[in-house]
């Protein structure tokens, strides 16, 4: 029979030495995958061509990769490009689904239900079926080699749509009935009682709709020719062509360039990112 002292002894001794469980295991092991090329990009940016693979911590560092890299593609034009895009998406995306959603969530409007699931059929589309269609629309609009015909097929967002809608049925409709007593409109009820209370989804699906369009690379590509609308995405995959004969150090440096303001961002936002989803999820 075990006494009492030796049941709290074995107890304390399985809390001090935790064996990790599996998922645990696998998460590392996934992390450690994930992050080897970007540990791997940031050594050959930092360090001359001869130590790409030769991995001696007195090696010494460098900058001159970055501004080989910055003289031989236009960065600076890449950077407007991408910032201009990127701000026109989500800013175009914002005010879409901001009445989409507040349409479906509070309108009775006939066959709304069944409008809804069309719009949610969107998700189960892939964007790269559309190219076809989307750069003949484009092509007819005069938007092709443009940043406005890049972000145009992005603008109407089914998920942003739908996680708006979703934040918009939760907000108490005592609140919208003491703004109505108020005198205020459908617009001023939407501006000064729904987009407040959602300012923890607005944040979280911004911050997801800027991840993505910053690193889209497929549709930019089709649809322009120049210089003067690609976004960094681009820029880089024809800086990095094979043809180009540029040095994989170099190259590093470029992708460090490209990545370096989603990392800025994720470093400084994370906290924010996962509290808002935590507190807006999907409902």
């Amino acid at each position: 029979m075990t006494t009492p002292t030796v049941a709290a002894s074995t107890t304390l001794a399985r809390r001090l030495v935790r064996v990790p469980s599996l998922e645990t295991v696998a998460a590392w092991l996934l992390a450690i995958v994930w992050i080897f090329p970007l540990l791997y990009a940031v050594w050959a940016a930092f360090h001359p061509s001869a130590f790409m693979v030769r991995f001696d911590l007195l090696a010494p560092l460098t900058l001159e990769n970055f501004t080989n890299a910055w003289s031989q593609a236009p960065f600076e034009r890449y950077y407007i490009n991408t910032f201009l895009l990127v701000t026109g998406i989500v800013t175009g995306q914002f005010v879409v689904c901001t009445l989409a959603g507040f349409a479906f969530a509070r309108f009775p409007i006939p066959g709304r239900d069944v409008l809804f699931m069309l719009v949610l059929i969107q998700l189960f589309v892939f964007p790269e079926v559309l190219i076809v269609e989307n750069y003949r629309i484009a092509s007819g609009l005069g938007l092709v080699d443009t940043i406005a015909g890049i972000g145009l097929p992005y603008v109407a967002s089914a998920f942003g749509i739908f996680l708006l809608r979703q934040t918009f049925k939760t907000i108490p409709r005592e609140l919208e009935d003491a703004a109505r007593v108020e005198g205020c409109g459908w617009m001023a009820v939407l501006l000064k009682v729904y987009v407040p209370l959602a300012k923890p989804t607005y944040l979280a699906y911004g911050l997801v709709s800027i991840s993505h369009h910053w690193n889209n690379f497929l549709w930019p590509l089709v649809v322009t020719n120049s210089v003067e609308s690609r976004p960094l995405t681009v820029g880089l995959g024809i800086f990095s062509a094979p043809e180009t004969g540029v040095n994989w150090a170099t190259i590093s440096a470029a992708t460090l360039l490209s990545i370096a303001p989603l990392l800025v961002a994720f470093l400084l936002f994370q906290r924010q990112f996962v509290q808002s989803f935590l507190r807006a999820g999907i409902r």
